[in-house]
C-alpha cells in the first residue's frame, strides 16, 4: 500500500542520530470544528467566520467536517476546502463523501465531507468509506501522514452517522480496524454523534484517550451552539502524543462549537 509505504519512508527520517538531537518534543496545536457548510448560529452563511476562528485558535492542524465544494446555493456554490486554504495559508486535503453530478454540464462535482487543513505538509492521505445502512447519508475517514518536523503524525478526520447507534458502531468499528495498528502517533478527530458514555464511544477509547477528561475544564459541551448541550466532538490520541490543554472555544461561526487542543508529540 502507498499510504503505508510512505508512513515507513517518514519513520526511516528520524534516525537514531536525529532522535538524539532532537532533545524537546514538538508542541502540536490542533482543532476540530464541524462548519454547518459555513452557516453560523444566526443562519448567516460566512466562511469568514469560519477562518477567523481557526485563526483565533492557533491551530497548525485542522480537522473540519460539513464541509462543501461546488455543492449547492446553500454554500454559493464555492470551493470551501480552497477557499480555506488560500485565506489561512495551510495545507489542505479534502475527502467527499458524497459525490453528485453537476446541474449543468460541464459544471463541477457536487462535494460534500471532510477537510484536513496543515501548515505542515502533508505527505499522503487517503479516504475511506464507512459502512451505510438503506436511507442514511455516507459517511468517511479521513486519514492524513503529517510530517511533523521530521516526525509523523497520523490525522484522521471523521463525522459519524446521526441515523442510529447500530450504524454508527459499525463505522467505529470501521475505523477501529483502520487505524488500531498504526506505528506512528495518532490522533482521531471530529463529530462523533455520540455521547461519551455511548457504546460507540467507549469502543474508540479503548484505543485511544479521549483528551477532554485529561486536560479539560467543565462538562467541554459542542452541540448545539451557541448553548451547547452535549458533548459530541472529540479529539481522541495515541500514547505517543501528550496532551497539555483542551478547550472549546466560544464561536458563533457554526451550529457545533470547536474543540482545542495542543500536544507534546514525541
Amino acid at each position: 500500500m502507498v499510504f503505508a509505504a510512505l508512513v515507513g519512508s517518514l519513520l526511516l527520517l528520524v534516525s537514531p542520530l536525529t532522535a538524539q538531537a532532537k532533545v524537546e518534543a514538538i508542541a502540536v496545536r490542533t482543532l476540530t470544528f464541524n462548519i454547518h457548510h459555513g452557516a453560523g448560529v444566526d443562519g448567516k452563511l460566512d466562511l469568514e467566520r469560519v477562518a477567523k476562528t481557526v485563526e483565533a485558535s492557533g491551530a497548525s492542524i485542522v480537522g473540519l467536517q460539513e464541509v462543501d465544494k461546488y455543492f449547492d446555493a446553500r454554500s454559493n456554490w464555492v470551493d470551501q476546502p480552497a477557499w480555506l486554504a488560500a485565506r489561512l495559508k495551510m495545507n489542505y486535503v479534502f475527502a467527499a463523501n458524497l459525490d453528485r453530478d453537476p446541474l449543468e454540464p460541464g459544471k463541477p462535482r457536487r462535494q460534500y465531507g471532510t477537510l484536513v487543513l496543515s501548515k505542515y505538509p502533508i505527505v499522503d492521505s487517503r479516504n475511506s468509506l464507512l459502512p451505510l445502512h438503506p436511507g442514511s447519508e455516507q459517511r468517511g475517514l479521513l486519514e492524513t501522514l503529517i510530517d511533523v518536523g521530521g516526525t509523523p503524525l497520523r490525522f484522521a478526520d471523521t463525522h459519524l452517522t446521526t441515523m442510529g447507534d447500530g450504524e454508527r458502531i459499525e463505522q467505529v468499528n470501521a475505523i477501529v480496524a483502520l487505524l488500531k495498528d498504526a506505528p506512528e502517533a495518532t490522533l482521531l478527530v471530529g463529530d462523533f454523534n455520540a455521547l461519551s458514555t455511548s457504546a460507540e464511544v467507549k469502543t474508540l477509547t479503548t484505543h485511544w484517550t479521549d483528551t477532554w477528561p485529561e486536560k479539560g475544564l467543565g462538562l467541554g459541551l459542542t452541540s448545539p451552539a451557541p448553548v451547547p448541550a452535549k458533548r459530541i466532538d472529540y479529539q481522541l490520541h495515541s500514547a505517543q502524543l501528550a496532551p497539555t490543554q483542551v478547550s472549546v472555544p466560544v464561536s458563533f461561526a457554526s451550529d457545533h462549537l470547536p474543540v482545542a487542543a495542543t500536544y507534546s508529540l514525541s
